[in-house]
């Protein structure tokens, strides 16, 4: 968490669904390594968590991913020694696997994972204990507004990717977009105001691209910057051989992310990218719309901006698919039974 940004994705999204789930029937530690790294050293934050875990005798171990602050050794250890139950949430299978995914995996004693092909890859390297799961959303950070639609067409994220150069074309060719997120004139927005912004949205866009920029992937082939000090290193032959493998996927995936069912959970109309395993989740043209390429997008831009009781039927109807399935509730009691953890 950073505090002139306030709480991030896992903070307002994985801790709290965890905490009040099940009518508050679980305790949890929150353990947050982005707080930590800021007043102590990578070797004192391993050393705490361990602590921790020696005392506090958990049954399960939730990690997510964080960069190299805490150590394969302390995860080793944690596994085989604490007697917690060991999980990581794997959600960037789509390109990260060979980078690091396949190392950190045999690690724990389950692999969660949001990529479709991930799990067959997982078999390959001996890690059977496997789950596909999915982002979701939570109630209680994200929830429909009654609030009047003054915005046609609106887009929050970073303008990584292809993404500014399509916004612009849009804007040239004269739809109004508004957008939000670190890069963007308007600035980072915060969560409450982002539900706001959706809520008074006709039209909320979302692209699926992960975020590479090909310089900036060209760079990470050879060097990588560590999390806990910042510094840039040269990296491995190793890593640099996995770089090259993974740098296809990592110029070309499309991936679902948390914001494909936040929009829906807040009732407004969602148009987006295809994603991969997308279609497993909404019905394509009645609770979402899809668009391929900058024509496509225009014209469905247009083309609901004009058929307002079509939008809100789709709206509506991914608003209800959504609050039906797609909570992190559901996403977490069916990853716990599967593991055993509950009945």
């Amino acid at each position: 968490m950073n505090p002139e940004r306030g709480g991030g994705f896992e903070h307002y999204n994985f801790y709290h669904t965890l905490k009040t789930m099940n009518r508050g029937g679980n305790e949890v530690i929150y353990f947050a390594v982005d707080e930590l790294i800021r007043k102590e050293s990578k070797e004192e934050i391993n050393k705490k968590l361990l602590s921790i875990a020696y005392a506090e005798k958990p049954d399960f171990l939730w990690f997510s991913p964080g960069g190299d602050i805490i150590s394969k050794e302390t995860v080793k250890e944690l596994t085989e020694k604490s007697g917690a139950t060991t999980m990581i949430w794997m959600s960037d299978d789509h390109w990260a696997f060979e980078k690091s995914s396949k190392y950190w995996a045999p690690l724990f004693h389950w692999v969660s994972t949001t990529d479709s092909k991930a799990p067959e890859k997982y078999k390959r390297i001996g890690c059977n204990n496997v789950i596909k799961t999915q982002w979701a959303y939570n109630p209680s950070a994200c929830k429909k507004i009654d609030l009047p639609k003054i915005y046609d067409v609106t887009f929050i994220g970073q303008p990584h990717s292809h993404r500014r150069v399509l916004i612009d074309k849009l804007i040239k060719n004269g739809i109004n977009v508004q957008c939000w997120g670190f890069g963007w004139k308007n600035g980072r927005i915060s969560q409450e105001d982002m539900i706001n912004k959706i809520c008074q949205s006709k039209i909320c866009l979302n692209f699926s691209k992960s975020s590479g920029i090909l310089w900036k992937e060209l760079a990470n082939l050879f060097l990588r910057r560590r999390m806990y000090d910042r510094k840039i290193m040269i990296n491995s032959p190793r890593r640099i051989v996995d770089n090259f493998k993974a740098f296809p996927s990592t110029m070309r995936t499309n991936q679902i992310k948390g914001r494909n069912f936040e929009v829906p959970a807040c009732g407004s109309f969602f148009l987006t990218e295809y994603a991969d395993n997308l279609d497993s989740y909404y019905k394509i043209g009645e609770e979402i719309v899809c668009f391929s390429g900058i024509k496509d997008l225009e014209e469905k831009i247009k083309y609901y901006l004009n058929h307002e009781e079509e939008r809100e039927r789709i709206a509506r109807a991914g608003y209800e698919r959504t609050l039906k399935e797609h909570t992190y509730e559901k996403r977490f009691n069916q990853m716990f039974k599967v593991m055993g953890l509950i009945k």
